[in-house]
């Protein structure tokens, strides 16, 4: 079991960050001795890979492992104005292109092996093929397989937030590994009922993303405006939240960081993969991972109906 650090705020998410503070939230991950690193071409337009490539270029490559996505090329666009529509603080100078094609996922694959700076991608994903299922399952999965056998990519699967989607994928095109996010955390474990089993039975090494909902579960207390589905979070989803936090306070633990143990305690995961504003959260979130909350904490839950 590992801890990774998912990287769409390398790339603006919600507010601009400077390059250097990029690097130490990169920097602190190190620190605190995470290896794992996820990103993306959708986050802020290729910022976060090119930002992620800087902050590991002097680090021994072979020490660390890096995700990218396929599915979404990024086509130059002189649109004026910023990305904010879409979640990030930057200049729309290009526009996404969904292209799950062969020739679409081997030109993504090259484009981020460019801004990353390397000469290959240790996990490969089809990011959110549930908006394309038919060319995502039908070519975007072969290319990624003709990319593994040339060794240009290790891993292969996909990432999304739709449980139903990954489990198909499972069953019909046997990847090595998905990432499910938001979709088996604290609050809510849809993929729980089919997805994990199917994981396990399969040997499909599951990435647990979204561990907070956006948010919702980041602070010891929840409180208003706090993001869920990137997003408000909805009146009833926060009090759901408020009666987690007291359960964990009760045992002298935290709402983060019962939210990091429970996608963590489930034996088809291999790895949680939590995001971060700032180095400080990094290291925050590296302490809670490390030390989770005692075992009597879920069958309270499970008792109080919450989980």
């Amino acid at each position: 079991m590992s801890l990774g650090l998912g990287c769409a705020q390398l790339g603006n998410l919600y507010q601009e960050r400077t390059d250097d503070e990029c690097a130490a939230i990169v920097d602190a991950a190190w620190d605190a001795g995470i290896r794992y690193f996820d990103t993306a071409p959708h986050y802020g337009l290729g910022l976060s890979e090119r930002r992620l490539g800087a902050a590991l270029a002097a680090r021994p490559r072979d020490a660390y492992t890096v995700s990218t996505k396929v599915g979404r090329l990024l086509e130059p666009a002189d649109e004026g104005g910023d990305d904010l529509a879409d979640g990030f603080a930057v200049p729309r100078t290009h526009r996404r292109v969904w292209d799950f094609s062969r020739d679409g996922v081997r030109r993504s694959i090259e484009e981020s092996l460019r801004r990353l700076g390397l000469d290959r991608i240790d996990i490969a994903l089809l990011h959110d093929p549930e908006h394309r299922p038919d060319a995502a399952l039908r070519y975007g999965f072969p290319a990624l397989a003709e990319l593994r056998a040339e060794g240009v990519v290790g891993s292969i699967g996909a990432g999304s937030k739709d449980a139903g989607m990954l489990a198909r994928i499972v069953a019909e095109c046997a990847p090595d590994v998905v990432m499910v996010a938001g979709r088996y955390t604290l609050l809510e474990q849809p993929a729980a009922a089919e997805l994990l089993p199917a994981c396990a039975a399969a040997g499909v090494g599951v990435l647990a993303a979204g561990v907070f909902n956006s948010g919702l579960l980041a602070e010891d207390k929840p409180r208003e405006g706090l993001p869920y589905e990137y997003g408000a979070a909805p009146s009833a989803l926060l009090r759901r939240a408020a009666e987690l936090a007291e359960a964990c306070a009760a045992h002298g633990t935290t709402l983060p960081s019962a939210a990091i143990a429970f996608a963590a305690r489930h034996p088809a995961v291999a790895a949680v993969v939590v995001g971060a504003d700032s180095a400080g959260q990094v290291r925050r979130n590296a302490a809670l991972f490390a030390a989770p909350p005692p075992d009597a904490l879920w069958p309270d839950l499970a008792e109080r109906g919450l989980l």
